[in-house]
């Protein structure tokens, strides 16, 4: 092999080796959003309409399922900061692939920050709740019954994660900056997590946007690997 073969070869892995880093954080962002949904939706004492309207009844079963709003806590916290981290990476990816001045690589990190502070919020009231109800005295009943709400709702906001979606889709499809398969499933999860976030069904954009999160991480790695062979 040639001097210049060999000098390639070592460029080209360099960045694949250095995009190992913040994919593996969307990966972890995407698994777990995806655990943070469905433990959210575990959370049942709010809207089960035996006890609908009593909140001493609703704080009762919500001490029960204090385990999974744990879960649930864990998920989004780490979601939040694993988000920011795949947010810089695919920022800097797109820059380097684009036309210098492009607005696509500020919009796709954009709205991953935006929805790394939506979780972050989401689990804002987990510690008062959580250890409120292990003092059933120390807590006003009707405050729970908000507080889990809030977890049920607000962390299931990422109508901007599928702005960030057609963003790369618009890379892709456009530009060529990634590949074309990932950016035809980007318009796809991209464009229904962005219409549910308009919608009054926003809270649907939580089953589509972290799902989106795992398969554009996975999709960059693996074209990343191939790259570097």
């Amino acid at each position: 092999m040639s001097s210049s073969t060999e000098t390639e070869s070592t460029a080209a892995a360099v960045p694949a080796a250095r995009r190992v880093g913040w994919t593996a954080a969307g990966v972890l962002a995407g698994v777990a959003g995806v655990v943070g949904i469905q433990a959210s939706g575990g959370v049942t004492a709010v809207y089960d309409e035996g006890i609908a309207g009593n909140p001493v009844a609703i704080a009762e079963r919500l001490t029960d399922q204090r385990t999974t709003i744990l879960v649930e806590h864990f998920g989004f916290a780490i979601a939040a900061l694993a988000l920011l981290v795949f947010a810089a990476g695919l920022a800097r990816l797109l820059t380097d692939r684009l036309e210098r001045g492009s607005v696509l690589p500020g919009v796709a990190a954009g709205g991953l920050v935006v929805t790394s502070a939506v979780c972050l919020l989401g689990t804002g009231l987990t510690t008062e709740l959580v250890f409120g109800l292990s003092e059933r005295d120390q807590m006003v009943p009707e405050f729970a019954v908000v507080a889990a709400h809030w977890l049920g709702t607000i962390p299931w906001l990422w109508a901007a994660a599928g702005v960030s979606a057609l963003a790369v889709a618009a890379a892709s499809l456009r530009h060529g900056a990634v590949p074309r398969w990932l950016g035809w499933v980007s318009v796809v999860l991209g464009g229904l997590t962005a219409l549910f976030g308009m919608s009054p069904l926003q809270y649907m954009a939580g089953f589509t946007g972290p799902v989106w999160v795992l398969v554009c991480a996975i999709g960059l790695w693996v074209s990343g690997r191939k790259q570097a062979v």
